[in-house]
């Protein structure tokens, strides 16, 4: 090929061969066409070839010329441009240009055209690429650091490439991209915050989201260049957050965006940075710190970020946001707790106790999200959250707001559902959450409605879900049931209030209006639930096929499958496609969830049985489901029990029964007991429908009445009573036989027929009067209560196990329970049985529990006869016959069983008293005993007496408000006509010796304050002024009980001056007018002198300084904390004479008039419904409450007495001559004297008192320190603590007790002696062995660390209100933490009809 050659220093363009002028005078494709044959040109040219360089030197410049540079062609400019990209690769390292304007405008041009990168598809992106390719290889731009301009120049060109870059780009393309932008910053002396700002602002989330491949570019130049752009980068940062220098980039504001990317993208950009973070998070500004911990959340809970192990200065830092004054900073750290537990279980220890401190957050969106965290996380895998993670949670579920308390609920049963039910993670894993079930049931003691209703709801859809197959299902409750609690197996989840309420008949308008308010307490939000209610009466008057659905839903036949239709066709009917959110609908369907039978049918029952029977044959999987064969037998015998209170009609097939027979054979006890009792309440029929049946089961029952052990002895008789029409002559055969068999020698033979005997009394008293009569004068008085035929064991406990108490103790008992239910089946006292009866009674406490005085009787046995008489006495007084008949020394000597030295006397006592007055059976003077409680030493009894006086006094209140017409009864209901009772009781005291002496007054303002302070806990239209005007008339009056007895009557007026004061320092209303005038019991207090008034003040002077002011504390809904008093659910009887006070005057005052308040009932208030049991509980005392003052040793030491009740004229005596002289003997040993007498301490052992004093952890007592008798101590009573320190006494455990239908009273009484007698039998004991004595000091450094962390719980949770209670209790029993602040125990009660 011929050149025409022209030397470059002549200035002349010499062109390669075939190429002609390239001027402006030839057409555009012409100028391509040439222009492309000089870029082949070029490009087959290398950097040897220096002739040819020399050769095409004046073209190099021409093609840099303006008029290529700037030519409005794209083709043209595109060729120049590759043109001139190998003309710096053939002239590198020196390019052909010398003036810097020139290069800055060759580089700019070149990067103007690399903006052709962006169509992939265009026909000449092979050249774009070809020009992106050959600068990034020669690094061209490199050139440029020369220049001044440069960092325009590279800033336009990572501009250019941010923008061009997308998806349709191959690997190559970014990858030269990358080279090229690199050898910038990596061969350059600097790199400009503009330029930074280029890269960086790909990174912002903003950008990051309209063009990921720009962020992608960014990435991998960022990691390219890592080292080298890592100083830079720290001084961005340390400018903008160290200096807040915000003006030197416009990225300023997302510079916490870019600490995360560029985290996520090289850690090491960000060595220098991280600590300026720190930095950050102690800032003033919240929403900085706010910033700085959103960031750090990212960063550290990332997936594969391993910053908290790097950098533990500023996990620690993060960490104590935990802790942050600044709710949204709390808020964000909570948040981030389920993505670190998730993708960083080694991190989980740090973490739980900043969680724990966040679950009682004041916050109630915190502790929501500490809820939602650990579950999330646990819902992932069980093994990323520890024990103590899910105990948060467990809190949480008593929680003040509903809210909180629905997530935790919610959460703990689908992590059970998934781990236990579904087994997800093995056997280990649902046994680590074998704790939820129990948990979530125990919630249904609350009071709150809500609350109760998502138990149910969590039962049915989570524990036993009612969508399995009836067979699955009924396996799944048969073996939740047998591994629940003692206390969560009282829930029974098939809730029938409602159902019952929609079965009753009567149409009239009251009647619906008053089942309409009844429906509603069990519906959430009562005041809305009673408007949709009165709209659901309408529509069901109005649309029968919606009437016929509900019925067919109540019917006890309908079956699980029927429900569901029914269910399906009523809110079907309902619904409105045009309104999305229907709140009438949703209460509907709250209400239908509630009566639908969606567990149990007659097939459920029958599955059921079933279940048990391959238990029974060894069938079963009890073994994989992890429970003993004999216990899930037991288990599900009960669960049928309490099935059949709730669905006895599904019971009534002849393979039931036939099942229920096998059972009544078998050897366990608890299975044979439970049969019979299933018997009793669905047999009503058997005798009609089921024959064969009835054939076999008569002999067996025969059998169980005569010899079997006597608790199935007394279902037996029940059975007998239920089922068969021929009772008559059934107890005739079982009577006869027993009557005649009385051996009083032969105890082991006694106990059955005793109890036989007492319940056929029970349920046929006419039937065999006479031979009762006789058998209680000869064989159960004289032969049984007045022998002591064997002396009892020598020791100096006070209570011993059931199995240790003497055989001839027992049957005592066992005599004198015979005794009662003779009376309550006769309900009359004609015949003076009733009188003579308890005189007896009281007799056997005046004598501590020895009747005849011979000391044969152990102490332990004393124990129990003390406990039989006193709950005699407690049971006789609720029928209004004998309640009438029972004198006031007799009643004040009842009181002080409460005061029992034993602490199991005491307690069970105390169960005995509360169940009768929170069932409105007892009268309101036996209320009054509480106050007795305030001297109990152990503060675990006094915070159980409180909380139930707490309970009593609600169950009344509400009473009042549901039953407006029973105003005329307000003398025995209303709970402030207490007082004068409590002030009656406390002037009788026998403690109460010295008129004026100060310890002893300081006793009764303790005891009076343990009822005031619960009664004036709110002034409720100004209560606190009408207790103040009934202490003022009681000064105006006398003491009934001895009206002309001076020192009677001045103990009386001071004990109303201690009330005075205690009212005057609680209250700033008690000068206001009282509401009504009170009424006095004129059984107690003489009518008012008109002439007479008593305005002396009775109290010393030095008394004053011990009544304090201050506003008496609220009554909180707390939970358990000791053994809790579950009663069956018996409904009060209706009779006025069973309430009623005989009066001095009118007794319509009411001060309040509680039964015409209007208005709805708040969710935390009691609320209950029929044949439904509920829970109230309350907080334990306060600590004024509980400080007890000691008394003088001096005054201790002197003998007290009580004062025996006279035998007067007019009283009928026992047609026995041995129980006349008795009585008389007592009557002439002296009026006064006391439970137990005084021990006499010899020199030696003060000496040696004196010596256990001075050591601190000496070991000296070889028995039962809890009942042991005191060295020193009041008479009868359990001796005082010393400077407010409580003796260790281990209270016993938990009964269990299910919830019962309405029953007869026959039925009722039977229930409350099964209950009375379970919980006697459950009184749990300490075990044998040497008792360490907890000495003065160590009770005083328990007391104080018990405050200290009560204090410091206190402050960490502020208003939160869950605490884990610390009480000494037994591990069955639910630690319910709870609804405000402090420890309490729940009572679970059965509402008052």
């Amino acid at each position: 090929m011929a050149h025409s050659k022209t030397r470059a220093n002549d200035g002349k363009i010499t062109y390669p061969p075939g190429v002609k002028e390239i001027s402006d005078k030839i057409s555009k494709e012409e100028m391509v066409r040439r222009l492309k044959m000089v870029v082949k040109t070029f490009m087959d040219m290398d950097q040897d070839s220096e002739e040819e360089k020399e050769l095409y030197l004046n073209l190099a410049l021409h093609l840099a010329s303006d008029f290529f540079l700037k030519h409005p062609d794209k083709d043209v400019r595109l060729l120049v441009a590759c043109c001139l990209a190998d003309i710096f690769r053939i002239y590198a390292p020196e390019a052909p240009y010398t003036s810097p304007d020139k290069l800055k405008d060759i580089f700019m041009f070149i990067t103007r055209q690399l903006k052709g990168l962006e169509d992939t598809k265009s026909p000449q992106f092979n050249r774009y690429f070809y020009l992106l390719e050959n600068i990034a290889w020669v690094k061209s731009y490199n050139i440029c650091f020369e220049l001044e301009d440069s960092n325009e120049i590279f800033t336009q060109l990572y501009r250019t490439l941010f923008s061009v870059i997308n998806n349709g780009h191959n690997q190559k393309v970014h990858m030269h991209m990358v080279d090229l932008m690199s050898s910038i910053i990596c061969e350059g002396d600097t790199v400009s915050q503009e330029l930074l700002d280029t890269v960086l602002v790909n990174l912002v989330p903003a950008h990051k989201n309209l063009n990921k491949q720009a962020y992608d570019l960014a990435k991998a130049l960022l990691k390219r260049t890592a080292q080298a752009i890592e100083p830079y980068i720290t001084n961005f940062f340390n400018q903008v957050l160290m200096l807040g220098k915000t003006s030197i980039s416009d990225l300023s504001e997302h510079v916490f965006d870019l600490i995360l990317e560029l985290y996520n993208i090289d850690s090491h950009l960000l060595l220098s940075v991280l600590p300026q973070l720190e930095f950050k998070l102690k800032s003033n500004d919240n929403e900085e710190r706010l910033q700085v911990v959103k960031l750090l959340a990212k960063m550290f809970g990332a997936k594969d970020s391993e910053l908290a192990s790097q950098n533990k200065p500023l996990w620690q830092c993060y960490l104590g946001r935990f802790n942050d004054i600044h709710v949204p900073i709390r808020l964000e750290c909570v948040k981030f707790a389920s993505h670190c537990l998730m993708n960083h279980p080694d991190l989980a220890k740090d973490l739980t106790e900043y969680l724990k401190v966040r679950s009682h957050d004041p916050e109630e969106a915190i502790r929501h999200d500490v809820i939602v965290s650990i579950v999330t996380a646990a819902k992932k895998d069980l093994l990323l959250v520890n024990d103590h993670l899910l105990n948060f949670v467990r809190e949480r579920t008593l929680d003040k707001r509903w809210r909180v308390r629905k997530e935790a609920m919610m959460g703990l049963a689908q992590i059970y559902k998934k781990y236990s039910l579904q087994s997800e993670a093995g056997k280990e894993a649902a046994k680590q959450i074998s704790w939820i079930k129990d948990k979530l049931l125990h919630i249904y003691y609350q009071n709150s409605i809500d609350d109760r209703l998502l138990v149910e709801r969590i039962f049915a859809q989570y524990m036993v879900p009612h969508n399995l197959e009836t067979n699955e299902r009924m396996k799944c409750l048969y073996y939740l049931y047998a591994t629940l609690d003692s206390n969560a197996v009282k829930y029974v989840p098939f809730s029938t209030s409602c159902k019952i309420i929609f079965n009753t008949t009567d149409a009239s308008s009251k009647a619906i209006f008053s089942k309409v308010m009844v429906i509603t307490r069990n519906l959430p939000d009562p005041g809305k639930a009673q408007d949709f209610m009165k709209k659901f009466t309408q529509v069901l008057e109005d649309d029968e096929k919606i009437r016929s659905q509900l019925e067919m839903l109540v019917s006890p036949t309908c079956s699980c499958k029927q429900a569901e239709g029914c269910v399906r066709e009523i809110t079907k009917k309902l619904g409105n496609p045009k309104q999305p959110t229907n709140p009438f609908l949703e209460m509907i369907k709250f209400l239908l969830e509630r009566i639908a039978p969606v567990h149990i049918d007659t097939e459920s029952i029958s599955a059921l049985i079933k279940q048990v029977n391959k238990s029974i044959d060894g069938t079963a999987d009890d073994e994989d489901e992890g429970v003993p064969t004999d216990q899930a037998i037991r288990a599900g015998l009960e669960l049928l029990k309490v099935l059949s209170f709730t669905h006895p009609i599904s019971f009534h097939s002849a393979e039931t029964f036939e099942s229920l027979l096998a059972c009544l054979k078998m050897d366990d006890e608890k299975v044979a007991e439970a049969a019979l009792q299933i018997f009793k309440n669905t047999g009503g029929k058997i005798e009609e429908d089921f024959p064969h049946i009835r054939s076999a089961l008569l002999p067996v029952l025969h059998h169980k009445a005569k010899k079997g052990p006597p608790r199935q002895a007394k279902y037996a008789i029940h059975c007998i009573h239920a089922i068969f029409s021929s009772k008559e002559t059934q107890f005739a055969q079982i009577f006869e036989p027993l009557h005649k068999s009385l051996d009083p020698s032969n105890f082991e033979h006694l106990i059955t027929p005793l109890v036989t005997i007492g319940h056929i009394a029970m349920l046929a008293p006419d039937q065999f009067a006479a031979p009762l009569k006789s058998l209680v004068a000869t064989f159960i008085v004289k032969d049984l209560l007045m022998n002591d035929r064997i002396p009892g064991k020598k020791t100096t406990k006070l209570w011993v196990p059931d199995e240790e108490v003497s055989p001839e103790t027992l049957v005592k008992i066992q005599a004198i329970k015979m005794m009662v239910r003779w009376l309550l089946g006769m309900k009359n006292n004609h015949s003076k049985s009733g009188t003579s009866t308890l005189r007896l009674l009281t007799t056997i406490l005046h004598s501590d529990g020895d009747l005849t005085e011979q000391g044969k009787i152990s102490k332990p046995d004393m124990s129990r006869l003390r406990l039989a008489a006193g709950s005699a006495i407690v049971k006789l007084a609720q029928e209004p016959c004998y309640h009438e008949i029972i004198t006031l020394e007799q009643y004040q000597l009842c009181a002080l069983a409460i005061n029992d030295e034993c602490y199991q006397v005491r307690q069970i006592f105390a169960q005995k008293l509360h169940k009768g007055l929170s069932r409105l059976r007892l009268p309101l003077e036996y209320m009054a005993i509480c106050a007795l409680c305030a001297k109990d030493p152990v503060k675990e009894r006094r915070a159980h007496a409180r909380q139930c006086l707490v309970k009593n006094i609600n169950v009344r209140r509400e009473y009042l408000k549901q039953h407006a017409a029973v105003s005329e009864k307000l003398l025995s209901l209303l709970p402030e006509y207490v007082v004068p009772y409590t002030i009656h009781l406390l002037a009788h005291d026998p403690d109460y010796v010295k008129v004026q002496d100060i310890e002893q007054l300081k006793d009764i303002k303790e005891c009076l304050w343990f009822i005031l302070e619960i009664l004036m806990a709110k002034n409720e239209n100004n209560s606190h002024a009408f207790i103040r005007k009934m202490v003022e008339n009681i000064k105006q009056t006398k003491d009934a009980q001895g009206p002309d007895d001076a020192k009677m009557n001045e103990k009386l007026y001071t004990v109303c001056d201690v009330a005075m004061n205690i009212i005057m320092s609680k209250s700033t209303t008690y000068s206001l007018e009282s509401p009504k005038d009170p009424v006095l019991p004129a059984r107690y207090f003489t009518q008012p002198d008109k002439n007479f008034s008593n305005t002396k003040n009775y109290l010393p002077p030095e008394m004053k300084s011990f009544f304090t002011p201050g506003k008496p504390k609220a009554a909180n809904v707390l939970g358990a904390v000791n053994k809790p008093l579950s009663s069956a659910g018996k409904q009060s009887q209706s009779k006025s004479s069973r309430m009623e006070t005989v009066s001095n005057a009118s007794s319509s005052s009411n001060p309040s008039s509680p039964g015409r308040i209007k208005g709805r009932l708040d969710s935390t208030e009691m609320d209950h419904s029929e044949n439904e049991d509920f829970t109230l509980t309350s907080p334990l005392p306060g600590k004024k409450t509980d400080k007890r003052d000691d008394s003088d040793l001096s005054e201790i030491e002197k003998p007290r007495g009580r004062k025996k009740p006279a035998i007067t004229d007019s009283e009928e005596k026992l047609s026995i001559d041995d129980l006349n002289k008795l009585g008389q003997e007592q009557k002439l040993r002296g009026s006064q004297r006391g439970r137990k007498r005084p021990a006499v301490v010899s020199e030696s052992d003060e000496t040696q008192w004196q010596e256990e004093k001075r050591l601190k952890d000496d070991v000296i007592e070889s028995e039962d320190e809890q009942n042991s008798p005191p060295k020193k101590g009041r008479r009868g009573r359990p001796p005082k603590a010393n400077n407010g320190s409580t003796p260790k006494e281990e209270p016993p455990a938990k009964s269990s007790k299910r919830s019962k239908k309405k029953q007869t009273p026959a039925a009722a009484v039977e229930e409350e002696e099964e209950e009375e007698e379970r919980q006697t039998e459950n009184i749990e004991q300490k075990p044998k062995g040497r008792q360490n004595r907890t000495t003065k000091r160590t009770q005083q450094s328990r007391a104080g660390r018990s405050k200290q962390a009560a204090s410091k719980e206190n402050e960490s949770s502020e208003e939160m209100d869950v605490f884990q209670s610390t009480s000494p209790v037994s591990d069955d029993i639910p630690q319910e933490e709870v609804m405000e602040e402090e420890e309490v125990s729940t009572i679970n009660v059965r509402e008052i009809p």
